[in-house]
């Protein structure tokens, strides 16, 4: 009686050992945010393979899929920009929630980027230079319009493309036709000062600070410049013009491997760099895969963990020691009986 009670334990007890060991475990994701298709696109993220159309063509209105970001809540956001809104999905399936910002909202016009601050609400650039060059604030958990954080021209920001919160808790702004990164008290929105500044004709793009702690700025000449995230003094050219074939380049991002992704809008792709000394490692994502077309912002799901390889040398270690004390049980059990 004592060996079968012993099997009905071990027997469950090996089958949670092998799943916790062998049974695979589903991947994180790179989503890629396709533009002239008004979807999403969602790439393993180890290996670039095409998995599905997270966000369809024009699911929920969606029209011209610029800047993407995961919420707190783990859903994603997403900028439509030739409709004027942000429109939010859910972070695991891609199914359409709600218009998060209606077409308008605070003024809202062609919005670029957006970001969620330290606050926990959602910051987004109005780029439309005939009407509004800011950055506006919204609630983060209704989509409430609060303020214009970053009023129109403050700083002399013209086209801001795109926008990061740093270490310090301020507010980062490109301003793609001065040439410049802007820098803004976190709390306020008062312009603090120039933080950098690119060559003449550079239009600096999409930003983020990386690992390091530095600044890593996209050009839409084809290159990415790296400045000292405290001081913004300039440091090195981290991705040459055209390193791998790079054509208009959108906004880096450092991905869960430590390596740097880059979109290129024109070449339908996404490529990757070294995360330390910028060399190029390969075409992460070949032109037009899944059908990307006008490959925009990236955004790695929030679920982006690196994942124990299967440990089947564990598995049968355990599955042995089980099935010799079972022996032992067994053998005990004949000789007493």
């Amino acid at each position: 009686m004592r060996f079968f009670n012993f099997c009905q334990i071990s027997l469950p007890l090996i089958s949670f050992v092998l799943v916790g060991w062998i049974a695979p475990r589903a991947n994180a994701a790179l989503l890629v945010g396709s533009y002239y298709n008004n979807s999403v696109l969602r790439y393993d993220e180890k290996t670039g393979e095409f998995i599905d159309d997270f966000v369809p063509s024009g699911s929920g209105g969606l029209k011209g899929a610029t800047g993407l970001t995961i919420g707190p809540d783990k859903n994603l956001y997403v900028s439509s920009i030739l409709s004027g809104s942000v429109q939010r999905y859910d972070g695991k399936t891609g199914k359409f929630i709600s218009t998060f910002v209606p077409s308008g909202s605070g003024g809202l016009d062609t919005p670029e980027d957006l970001v969620f601050g330290p606050d926990s609400n959602l910051y987004v650039t109005s780029i439309n230079s005939r009407t509004s060059n800011s950055v506006l604030r919204y609630n983060g958990q209704t989509g409430a319009f609060i303020d214009t954080f970053v009023p129109s021209g403050s700083g002399g920001l013209s086209a801001p493309f795109s926008l990061s919160f740093g270490s310090d808790g301020n507010l980062y702004v490109s301003s793609a036709l001065t040439d410049s990164i802007l820098r803004y008290n976190g709390q306020t929105g008062a312009f603090i000062d120039t933080f950098a500044t690119e060559q003449k004709g550079s239009e600096p793009g999409g930003l983020t600070f990386g690992p390091d702690g530095n600044l890593y700025v996209a050009n839409l000449n084809n290159n990415i410049s790296r400045f000292n995230g405290k001081t913004g003094a300039f440091i090195d050219t981290f991705v040459p013009v055209g390193s791998g074939g790079l054509n208009n380049p959108v906004k880096p991002i450092f991905g869960p491997d430590g390596n740097l992704y880059l979109s290129g809008l024109n070449s339908n792709n996404v490529l990757r760099y070294d995360g330390k000394t910028g060399a190029f490692i390969d075409t992460f994502v070949p032109g037009s895969r899944g059908g990307l077309n006008g490959a925009g912002f990236l955004a790695f799901t929030e679920d982006s963990t690196v994942v124990p390889e299967p440990r089947m040398d564990l598995a049968v270690l355990v599955v042995g020691a089980m099935l010799g004390v079972s022996k032992v049980l067994s053998r005990k059990q004949k000789a007493t009986s």
